[in-house]
């Protein structure tokens, strides 16, 4: 299945110093578009057989295909209201959730998605809550 989705770009503001794109590898692409459209609603536009643009993350991104992802490389942390339902949505599009932190001000966890890629996804938690 594939979440493809074609779009005709938007108008792109670039701030000097501040993250501009973030990009992954893919052994699969298809696999990573399904995954990340089911769990997170994200959409794609290919650019060739080997690369995938994405929207609908908060940044602009994309995905390498055909590469397998570099251990230790940087992790990228999204945000969730619902923390408990991002979680559900991520197990149920195929990722794993490899580690569950609390720290002060919030909540978050990591997860592994098809590709091998280590990211995060955290909350607040408002004080005495």
């Amino acid at each position: 299945m594939s979440t493809t989705k074609v779009e005709e770009p938007a108008a792109v503001t670039h701030t000097d110093n501040h993250i501009n794109y973030v990009e992954f590898s893919a052994q699969d692409l298809n696999v990573v578009k399904t995954f990340y459209g089911q769990a997170f609603g994200w959409t794609f536009q290919d650019w060739g057989p080997d690369y995938a643009a994405f929207s609908g993350a908060g940044v602009e991104g994309g995905f390498r295909g055909g590469e397998a992802p570099t251990p230790g490389g940087a992790l990228v942390i999204l945000y969730a209201s619902d923390l408990e339902a991002a979680e559900r949505a991520v197990v149920a599009a195929g990722g794993v959730i490899t580690e569950r932190h609390e720290f002060p001000g919030g909540r978050r966890f990591h997860f592994r998605d098809p590709a091998g890629n280590v990211l995060g996804v955290w909350t607040v938690v408002e004080e005495g809550g």
